[in-house]
């Protein structure tokens, strides 16, 4: 593994740990301020929003990682085109794991897709959506900024040669 291909690997692990954590505090934010809840049907169970949240969480991470390992660094932009495909696949793919589990879970397929409505006029999964487009465009800022290519910064001592 190349240094810039390390480099993009650790970014877009930290990338996806903010991203889950803004998720987290965004649905709570969202929940707090329109009074709603992240999942509206008890009936579903409890795993459901984690599970949800989880592959989100999961598809923006492996979106991070293709665009950062294979692009090298002189030919990294700053790609929204990328990010926004991100966040749309991001909201598609909340609202479909949410009928696929409840659907799962019931067998009741006219249940899924009642449930499937409800949350894509749901403002969590616009929310996962919007995060994950601005989390996924901020890598690719970075990325393009070159800012791991040069190794860490150096104190004026540190510096041989000079």
């Amino acid at each position: 593994m190349r240094d810039y291909q390390k480099y993009a690997t650790i970014v877009a692990v930290f990338a996806t740990v903010l991203f889950a954590a803004l998720l987290v505090a965004a649905f709570g934010m969202v929940s707090l301020v329109t009074n709603l809840d992240v999942i509206a049907d008890r009936e579903v169970g409890t795993l459901v929003g984690p599970t949800m949240s989880a592959a989100v969480v999961l598809l923006v991470f492996v979106m991070m990682l293709l665009l950062g390992v294979n692009t090298p660094p002189e030919k990294q932009r700053v790609a929204v085109g990328w990010s926004l495909a991100t966040g749309a696949g991001a909201f598609v793919l909340y609202v479909v794991t949410g009928v696929v589990l409840v659907g799962a879970s019931d067998g009741d397929a006219v249940g899924a897709m009642l449930f499937g409505g409800a949350m894509v006029v749901n403002p969590f999964a616009l929310t996962a959506g919007i995060l994950a487009f601005v989390v996924t465009l901020v890598y690719s800022i970075l990325l393009a900024s070159h800012y791991g290519e040069n190794g860490r910064p150096l104190w004026p001592w540190e510096r041989r040669g000079e």
